[in-house]
């Protein structure tokens, strides 16, 4: 599934030919992909200009003049085409200003897109509640420790816990957890202080490096353009059963099952 900085590319991807643009024809190819599309979605798009894109946790956002914001999520297959060659049948909502077309393609139908008055966006179901932007200056060692405070549940599964941080997923946080020396399976109201003052940079570290690197190309992503991404080849254990530890000192990198999700970690430097 498309992370953060598999949306974070797309989101640039996108701007660079669509900020600023007036929509000039929107198009609806199905009544749904994982969930329905606004029923007003081509009325409220055509002929509204766009007037900058961003991104929430892993949603993509692109606000217009008409005081609406177009949220898609690209779920586990999708991906934004710029100006394709030839028509998909997975090409499932399009939209295109005087110059360009873009299509949201998704062979899996997983992603969705929804349209939200942009002043109400913080109070969006899927929004309300989040934690603080992994980027962003709110995340600080001293905000994990007081809201991982007693909590008994492994680290690993609260940071991918959207309430406590918004947009981590299970790549990154098995990488930024590697990069911090933390066993995934610690109780999160054990990790001392100091060690969260190394995971926060790590975790921003890991998610910049990928965004540079376009993304993680797992299965079906690709940026807008079409190019992978190949962060995949900074894996320090993801995926790596087996392998040797890149600290080289000895290790072995191991995978276990946390909430139904694989972790791959470093028994030895990870305490």
């Amino acid at each position: 599934m498309p992370e953060l900085p598999e949306v974070e590319t797309t989101v640039r991807g996108l701007a660079r030919f669509l900020d600023g643009e007036t929509i000039v024809r929107a198009q609806v190819n199905r009544p749904d992909m994982r969930r329905p599309f606004p029923p007003d979605l081509v009325q409220m798009l055509t002929g509204a200009r766009v007037t900058g894109l961003g991104r929430r946790a892993k949603f993509g956002l692109i606000h217009t003049d008409r005081d609406q914001t177009l949220v898609f999520h690209l779920g586990m297959s999708g991906r934004w085409r710029i100006d394709p060659e030839e028509d998909d049948k997975h090409d499932h909502f399009v939209v295109e200003t005087a110059g360009h077309r873009f299509a949201l393609c998704d062979p899996r139908r997983f992603g969705w897109v929804d349209l939200v008055a942009s002043d109400s966006l913080s109070d969006w179901p899927s929004f309300a509640g989040m934690g603080p932007e992994p980027l962003g200056t709110e995340l600080s060692a001293g905000y994990l420790k007081a809201v991982l405070k007693d909590r008994r549940q492994a680290i690993k599964l609260m940071l991918l816990d959207q309430r406590i941080v918004a947009g981590l997923g299970n790549i990154y946080v098995c990488e930024a957890l590697w990069r911090a020396g933390i066993h995934p399976r610690k109780a999160a109201g054990k990790v001392s202080k100091p060690a969260l003052e190394r995971l926060v940079p790590a975790i921003r570290e890991v998610l910049t490096q990928s965004i540079e690197d376009g993304g993680s190309s797992l299965r079906d992503y690709a940026r807008p353009d079409g190019e992978l991404g190949y962060f995949a080849t900074r894996f320090d254990v993801y995926g790596r059963e087996g392998e040797a530890c890149h600290r080289d000192d000895g290790g072995t990198i191991r995978r276990i099952v946390q909430g139904g999700r694989s972790t791959w970690f470093c028994p030895r430097c990870q305490r």
